[in-house]
């Protein structure tokens, strides 16, 4: 008797079909058991993808799985849009999958993939699914630049530190909010970005919200922010926002001036500094590197 067909589980969800019914992660895993079942199939492994895009390969569950190759005969899904949303990157895997002597099963999409109407016919499924992918990606582009050129409400940003969100609104994070001001502080007064990293890490006690040390990244990401003078940064705009602010106008400018004198490559010196209580939209050009590495 043949051994029997040795299946890995693959199931993703992306933040769009979080509130889907049907599409959940254990939903998904309950179907691909039952049809394992049916079909006299091993399962192998389960791979999950929680919250991630099928247009990118680079999902940690996916990858795991194709690196786990060795331990599994066959790919199996629910639908051929949960493994990829992009038709590229699906034929891609399929000519692996080929080339390791596996194969793909979608449990509620019977295609042949073995002949060439089938692969023609998968291929145009994967083509539809795709241009459903970019025009949701394009509605969602289209009504946040809408929302940010009228200056209304939260972007859709992840929340900065020193900041919470409260009723769509930016509301500061005391405790947070004391430590920007004192790395701005500190800056000024001449100190480097490690020995303000080292201060926070090991004197004060003080990590990032995740729990991170802090480094010359963060602190970069924190120095550059204009959210701390009342501006929301979005796709090449700086929209005024009427949210508390953390630091005075001056004190980020001049953080911004001295960050600038530091870089040596005159091309890489370009800043803005943020005016004082504009109620104007500031438009950044994005070949142009304005904010200071």
């Amino acid at each position: 008797m043949p051994d029997a067909m040795r299946a890995a589980l693959y199931t993703r969800v992306s933040t769009e079909d979080q509130a889907r019914e049907g599409y959940s992660l254990q939903a998904q895993e309950e179907m691909l058991r039952a049809y394992c079942e049916a079909q006299d199939w091993a399962v192998a492994s389960a791979y999950r993808d929680d919250g991630y895009s099928g247009r990118t390969t680079r999902r940690p569950g996916y990858q795991r799985m194709m690196e786990e190759r060795d331990r599994w005969d066959c790919v199996l899904v629910v639908k051929m849009d949960r493994i990829h949303r992009n038709s590229k990157n699906f034929m891609a895997m399929m000519e692996s999958l080929e080339t390791w002597g596996k194969s793909f099963t979608s449990s509620t999409e019977s295609l042949d993939t073995s002949n060439a109407l089938g692969r023609f016919v998968m291929d145009m499924i994967q083509r539809i699914g795709q241009l459903e992918s970019e025009q949701i990606g394009e509605r969602t582009y289209m009504g946040m630049r809408e929302k940010a050129e009228s200056a209304r409400g939260i972007l859709g940003f992840r929340v900065p530190y020193g900041y919470r969100i409260q009723d769509g609104v930016l509301l500061l994070e005391e405790a947070e909010a004391e430590t920007v001001r004192w790395i701005f502080s500190a800056y000024l007064e001449g100190r480097s970005m490690d020995d303000i990293a080292y201060t926070l890490n090991n004197r004060r006690g003080t990590l990032t919200r995740n729990g991170n040390p802090w480094n010359v990244h963060n602190l970069r990401t924190v120095l550059h922010n204009p959210v701390y003078v009342g501006f929301l940064r979005w796709e090449g705009m700086l929209i005024p926002s009427d949210h508390q602010r953390t630091i005075a106008t001056e004190t980020f400018n001049s953080v911004q001036r001295l960050m600038v004198s530091k870089v040596r490559n005159p091309e890489h010196r370009s800043f803005i500094e943020v005016p004082e209580n504009s109620g104007s939209i500031i438009m950044v050009d994005k070949l142009r590197k304005v904010w200071t590495r």
